[in-house]
This record gives structure tokens, sequence and C-alpha cells, in this order.
């Protein structure tokens, strides 16, 4: 999958004029192999660790570049923060249910919320083009006092919901 996703941006990059690098490509990996819903700051920080010499200036601009591309969408949370994941043209629709105190971002897929989005649409005379949806709350760590720090989101896959 890294290989695939690091082919994929290396022909965006000849497509727009630009070269490979190797802060780029240091950056793309991190990026491609690292946790989802990741922050210019985070990424930035786990870049460092690989190449202490990439700049937080050019960890933004390959972000930004990697979301012109389609490799990466980016996300806004009630946090303000933005947050980017890696995107595939195989990658389904997913939502997100976030926990208030801690940050957890959770991806999840129901089919019968798709279903009834639909349904909805369709009796008010609409036809859905896209949608996003987030969900708040208080995950059971944090309501059972098991964490006391901010989260990081950790990749789980789409939890499908039924």
């Amino acid at each position: 999958m890294l290989r695939a996703r690091m082919q994929r941006f290396e022909q965006a990059l000849r497509e727009r004029g630009l070269k490979s690098t190797a802060q780029r490509d240091d950056i793309a990996k991190v990026f491609f192999s690292g946790h989802a819903h990741v922050s210019v700051d985070d990424l930035y920080t786990a870049v460092r660790r690989v190449n202490p010499r990439v700049g937080y200036a050019t960890v933004y601009r390959t972000l930004k570049l990697l979301k012109e591309c389609g490799l990466a969408a980016e996300r806004h949370f009630d946090d303000g923060q933005a947050r980017y994941e890696a995107t595939e043209e195989t990658t389904q629709h997913h939502d997100h249910i976030i926990c208030e105190r801690c940050g957890k971002i959770v991806e999840f897929n129901s089919e019968e919320l798709e279903r009834q989005q639909e349904r909805i649409a369709r009796f008010l005379g609409f036809v859905v083009s896209r949608h996003r949806m987030e969900l708040y709350g208080i995950c059971s760590d944090c309501r059972e006092g098991r964490r006391s720090s901010p989260a990081v989101s950790k990749p789980r896959g789409i939890q499908r919901v039924s």
C-alpha cells in the first residue's frame, strides 16, 4: 500500500512539473504509514525523527500538495485544528466520532445510516452529492477514568456499525 501511494505521489509531482526530493519523500512516507487524522504539528514531529533537517514550512507545503493531488483529505473537527488523513480511490466513505475530552477520533461506517440519509434526502426532494458526519461525545475510556491525557488517534480501520 505504501509503495502504491508513493508511486501515485511521484506521478502527481511529475504531472505538476515538480521534482521528487528526499524531504518530500520522507514526509509522504511518514504520512502514508502513520496515524490517521494527523495535524501539521504531529506530522512535523514524526518526520523530524526520520529527517531532522526537514522544516515546518516544507511539511506544510507537502501536505498541501498531497491534498491537491487527492492523496490527503483535510478535516476540521471542533478543536479548530486542521487534520489530514490519507485518501485512496478505493477508500470507502466513513464518518467520525470524536471524544470531547481526550480528542480520540474513531472512523466508522454504517450502511443503515447511509440508507437513512438517502431516504431523508429523497423525502425532502434532494439528491445528495456528498456529506460529512461528525458525532461528538465522551469515550468509554474517559467516562471510566482510564485516560488522563489527550489521545493520539491510532488507526484501527473503519469500524462497521450495524
